[in-house]
């Protein structure tokens, strides 16, 4: 239904202000599809990757992140660590006003990080734990306090927590708030249909408006990859997020396409319920070797052939092999049914029947049915059900899951990978794993500013991480984007986005 609709549908019509750049598509939008229906659009309550890829062309954030993984200024335009380490000020970009014609200045941002940090419905509590306060020192200037050293607030400030919102619909309703985002970039929401398309609008008092030739954004949700890949080669799509594996050889063969891919920081890792609530009580729950017999059982190499033909990375960590952070202590297992089979009889258990949440990508169905079928042989009858993402994050979050197969996109700084799923309070956390050796030694790990300084912390940390196993990597994704070869100036990042500045779409 939705693909035949795809191919009629007819252009929406953009806000038509100032004259096109010759050659460019002048009232096209760039129609571009999503895997799967994000989220309500609200910065404090969003943890999902499509979220983060609406907003981030939607909106600015005080720190932008280079292809090349560098924090560079955006709504920031400097600043400077203090001499203890226990605030960094923040000199802000003059002349910024949001969406809705308020001004963007440090009363603005503080608010904004009082919201993440205190409100009721903020899931951005666990990330602002080390500030205290965000201080106005002027309208342009603000500092942020902190608790302890904390060298991943740089981070922290180029991703939601660093993204303000107009402080005009701060005190709404969080309903009320998603349903109409209002923050300083460079399209302007416009209007959403929930599992249809979300429309941005370019936004005319940008502080960067030079930048931007695009006059819309249009993201679409289609979940099929194959419809995806069809409506890119019809023309009814401009860029494809997530192009499947499988599909690279026929993208790159057709001349009026291209595929843009990029090493990801991005791993895909199945949390089990080791906490959370009476679902936690099962051999999977209580016990690390069930946990490590199931991890055993899987040829990650194979499922990489099989289901990614070869694209992905075979991985067990959340820093990918080759990163400074990845543990050279734990490397990729082979499969071990055998292995498998002894570490489950230690732990007085043959049998091991449990349920698999996962989305409604047929990718992630594949991968699940591959596993499925691998686990099997070591004693695991594993059921899979498939289910919306709202849906999946709800029951994943309210605990009433075994275990689920879930997505992150990474990030450039170890605390924001592992750290969020593992950590007592970490806001993936959601199977509950807790260990108070494993913060201290986070904790410890951030409040160095060198990655010589902190990565034996960090290395600890995984040592222990792999003796409880909550979480079992199964890969790291590489990027891959279809797109039209009208689409000029793309500039994808390996945590999945990628910023509408220098982009172009030839008629």
């Amino acid at each position: 239904m939705r693909f035949s609709k795809w191919l009629a549908v007819g252009m929406v019509t953009a806000w038509a202000g100032g004259l096109a750049a010759p050659g460019l598509a002048a009232d096209k939008p760039l129609n571009v599809a999503l895997e799967f229906d994000p989220q309500p659009l609200d910065t404090a309550t969003d943890g999902s990757y499509t979220n983060r890829v609406v907003t981030s062309v939607m909106c600015d954030s005080l720190i932008d992140l280079t292809p090349d993984l560098q924090f560079v200024p955006e709504l920031a335009t400097a600043w400077e660590w203090a001499a203890d380490r226990l605030s960094l000020t923040v000199h802000l970009r003059p002349g910024v006003v949001f969406h809705d014609g308020a001004a963007f200045d440090a009363a603005a941002m503080a608010a904004n990080i009082q919201r993440y940090k205190t409100a009721a419905y903020s899931i951005r509590k666990a990330e602002m734990a080390a500030i205290v306060s965000a201080e106005v020192v002027d309208p342009l200037t603000l500092r942020i306090n902190l608790s302890r050293p904390y060298a991943p607030l740089i981070a922290l400030l180029a991703n939601r927590p660093g993204t303000p919102y107009s402080p005009k619909i701060l005190d709404l309703p969080r309903e009320q708030i998603a349903a109409h985002p209002v923050c300083a970039g460079p399209f302007a929401f416009k209007e959403r249909v929930a599992q249809d398309h979300i429309t941005l609008e370019r936004f005319p008092g940008y502080w960067n408006a030079a930048a931007i030739k695009l006059p819309a954004v249009v993201f679409r949700t289609i979940p099929d990859s194959n419809i995806r890949k069809v409506n890119l080669a019809a023309g009814a799509l401009d860029i494809a997020q997530h192009l499947a594996p499988t599909d690279v050889a026929g993208v790159t063969a057709n001349p009026k396409l291209r595929v843009f891919k990029r090493p990801s920081l991005g791993f895909v890792p199945i949390e089990f319920n080791v906490g959370n609530g009476k679902a936690a009580d099962t051999p999977l729950g209580r016990d690390p070797r069930v946990r490590q017999a199931f991890s055993m059982a899987i040829d990650r190499a194979a499922l990489n052939q099989v289901a990614f033909d070869g694209q992905y990375v075979p991985s067990n960590q959340m820093e990918a092999p080759g990163n400074p952070y990845f543990n050279a202590g734990h490397p990729v297992p082979p499969r071990d049914i055998e292995g498998a089979k002894k570490l489950l009889a230690a732990a007085g258990v043959s049998h091991v029947a449990f349920t698999l949440r996962i989305g409604t990508d047929p990718l992630d169905g594949q991968v699940a049915q591959i596993i499925q079928a691998m686990v099997k042989d070591a004693g695991f009858d594993m059921t899979i059900v498939s289910e919306d993402s709202a849906a999946l994050v709800a029951e994943t979050q309210a605990g009433n899951f075994d275990a689920t197969m879930l997505i992150w996109s990474g990030r450039p700084d170890p605390d924001g990978n592992a750290p969020i799923w593992l950590t007592c309070k970490g806001f993936t956390n959601w199977g509950r794993y807790c260990n108070p050796k494993y913060d201290d030694l986070i904790q410890q790990g951030a409040s160095f500013q060198t990655a010589a300084e902190r990565l034996p912390f960090y290395q600890q940390a995984a040592d222990i991480y792999f003796a409880d196993l909550p979480d079992v990597v199964i890969y790291h994704f590489s990027l891959l984007w279809g797109m039209s070869a009208k689409v000029g100036g793309f500039q994808g990042r390996p945590d999945g986005l990628w910023r509408p500045e220098g982009m172009s779409l030839a008629p």
